[in-house]
């Protein structure tokens, strides 16, 4: 049968004894349904998994025993950073849960000037609250023991000059296309655009700061279309795409 994992924000250790949060614990209890002395895994982002039992579940407290550590390295040799140009709703929300499914290792949400979002005060920070959920959400189902990193929401001019590795950016009338490239050190950073695509001045603010376009076929991708299949390119040409499961 198979045991739910669970992020928890508080360093984890063998024999310790932790409350849940009210998140948590509503999770465990309503959503999960579980029930003292079932079995759980908690992480705490460090790289490893914590096999626990629950000791109450109850309508005020969720306490659990941390019973082992495993170790568990399920990351890429590929660190990849991505540049979200931020796009309406559900689209983001996808393209930010199945980043963390495909091995980034860190996720800017990049404003643009075609952006169709336009977050302001409380609503820039709840629609970054959400996102760090979804984060959170999908290392827990997809096995990810290291919770990639989600930076604050960043202009694009600013962003691309902050970047390192192989930049490259998606732009479906480029000549260029990753096989004909190579990533330095082992790491990649890929921008992608917004619903309405780059300005022509953030193509040459990106060129300038060193970012090479590319295309991904003939086809005109979504916006949330173009960043899993970019993912999943570099995964399969440099990172762990091509090789088998590691060894914990």
């Amino acid at each position: 049968m198979r045991i739910s994992r669970l992020y928890v924000s508080q360093p984890l250790n063998c024999g310790q004894h932790i409350e849940l949060d009210d998140d948590s614990a509503h999770y465990v209890r309503t959503v999960l349904r579980l029930a003292k002395d079932d079995k759980i895994v908690l992480f705490d982002g460090s790289g490893a998994d914590y096999p626990s039992v629950l000791l109450e579940v109850s309508r005020n407290r969720v306490a659990v025993a941390i019973e082992q550590r495993q170790s568990r390295d399920v990351e890429s040799p590929l660190a990849v950073c991505l540049g979200l140009g931020m796009a309406r709703g559900d689209r983001m929300d996808l393209s930010v849960q199945k980043a963390v499914e495909l091995g980034v290792n860190r996720i800017t949400p990049i404003e643009t000037e075609r952006c169709l979002v336009q977050l302001k005060g409380d609503k820039r920070v709840q629609r970054f609250t959400h996102w760090q959920r979804i984060v959170r959400h999908a290392a827990e189902q997809c096995g990810r023991s290291i919770l990639p990193e989600l930076a604050p929401i960043t202009p694009l001019h600013q962003w691309v000059s902050e970047q390192q590795g192989l930049k490259l950016f998606l732009d479906p009338y480029a000549e260029i296309t990753l096989a004909d490239l190579q990533p330095e050190d082992d790491r990649v950073t890929l921008l992608t655009g917004p619903e309405g695509g780059f300005a022509d001045h953030e193509r040459e603010a990106a060129k300038a700061a060193g970012f090479v376009p590319v295309r991904l076929g003939g086809r005109i991708l979504r916006t949330e279309t173009a960043s899993l299949a970019a993912l999943s390119a570099v995964q399969m040409l440099w990172g762990d795409f091509r090789s088998g499961p590691k060894a914990c």
